[in-house]
């Protein structure tokens, strides 16, 4: 009887032993604190967005002929109405004093039938006095009066004339100033396409050539990015804006939503967006920015400041998350109560209270309702 007692015991401890080396062991988890704060919601570019001057011409010139002078150098600043590529002039300037000594000689003409014109007045004057006494015949006076009349005429068309050697020198001083290309507005120089020498030729219609100089005014810069359509109708003017560049990763500048695009873009094998354009509130002046850098935008469209947050990885389906029992050393599924929420924040109006500890993220295996773990340090 002892014998079997004795043998019984050894079994039972042998299970126990055996239960406790096999029974799950508790996982390691990092918690979460429930804490108050800021949340906010947010609507984010779809694709990268861009920055862009607000003023950028690619200058080119309405005639052909070789380069004769390039007075700028990619990456010079210029100010406006500054000169900075000129095209062989010599027949323009050649067409141009052509017509300015045509318009001379129109005016001589002209000068020379107006006196004759007068003279030819004094004449009829002259002969109805003579012809009022008698004292000469109708029919010279008769001819001197046609005779005024054409010198009149000719002296009146020689104004048109001149009229039209003055249209005539204004349109070659015109063609004259298209082989002058000046800076519309200050800024940087971008790309030249062209060296001294070769020959320029203005596009053809339909067929796009790179231009003569690329000019960008950087003193106004701003983002253009794309929303997604489901997104577009919470946008409105003047929200506030955060934006970021992969050139400062870590940094964010403010903005504000200057313009929304009256339509949406349906671009092939991608989803239909809306254009939106962000300007900086202040430019900043840390940092060099420069067009073509790849940015994104968060649009502030609502926010709530001091309310219960959860990080939004947190969020199990049907809106649990799994909060720490201490006592039973287990995670406990929760229901709660959502308000605004965004990528990174979710506000919880019930089911939580500051303090309690939740696993922050799904991210380690095994976890779930009633799984026992071992807190590890919190995140700060």
């Amino acid at each position: 009887m002892r014998k079997w007692l004795i043998g019984t015991v050894l079994i039972l401890a042998l299970g126990v032993l055996l239960w406790w080396w096999q029974r799950p062991q508790p996982l390691p988890v990092t918690l979460w604190p429930v804490e108050r704060g800021p949340v906010e919601t947010l609507v984010a570019n779809s694709r990268a967005g861009t920055l862009k001057a607000c003023r950028r011409s690619q200058l080119s010139f309405k005639l052909g002929a070789p380069v004769s002078a390039r007075l700028v150098n990619e990456g010079d600043r210029v100010v406006a109405d500054q000169l900075l590529m000129q095209l062989r002039q010599d027949d323009l300037q050649a067409r141009l004093a052509e017509a300015e000594a045509r318009l001379q000689v129109q005016r001589n003409a002209r000068e020379q039938r107006c006196t004759q014109a007068a003279l030819d007045r004094r004449e009829v004057q002259r002969l109805s006095q003579l012809a009022a006494r008698q004292l000469a015949a109708a029919q010279r006076l008769d001819q001197a009066e046609n005779q005024a009349r054409q010198a009149q005429l000719q002296c009146e068309a020689g104004a048109v004339q001149i009229r039209e050697a003055e249209a005539t020198l204004a349109l070659q001083r015109v063609l004259l100033d298209q082989a002058s290309l000046r800076a519309p507005f200050a800024g940087i120089v971008a790309e030249i396409n062209g060296e001294v020498g070769e020959f320029v030729t203005p596009s053809p219609p339909g067929i796009p050539t790179p231009p003569a100089v690329d000019l960008i005014d950087d003193s106004c810069l701003y983002v253009e990015a794309p929303i997604d359509e489901v997104d577009a109708a919470r946008v409105r003017l003047d929200l506030p804006v955060r934006i970021s560049l992969d050139a400062f990763r870590g940094q964010s500048f403010a903005g504000t939503v200057t313009r929304i695009a009256p339509f949406v873009r349906d671009l092939e094998k991608q989803a239909r967006t809306v254009d939106i354009e962000v300007h900086f509130v202040e430019p900043p002046t840390a940092v060099v920015l420069l067009t073509g850098y790849s940015a994104d935008v968060e649009i502030l469209v609502e926010q709530r400041e001091d309310v219960l947050r959860v990080p939004s990885e947190s969020l199990l389906e049907g809106r649990q998350v799994l909060r720490y029992d201490a006592e039973a050393g287990v995670l406990r599924a929760v229901a709660v109560d959502t308000g605004l929420a965004n990528w990174r924040w979710t506000e919880v109006r019930t089911g939580l209270a500051e303090g309690e500890r939740i696993l922050p993220s799904l991210e380690p295996e095994g976890v779930a309702d009633g799984v026992a773990v071992t807190p590890m340090e919190s995140p700060p």
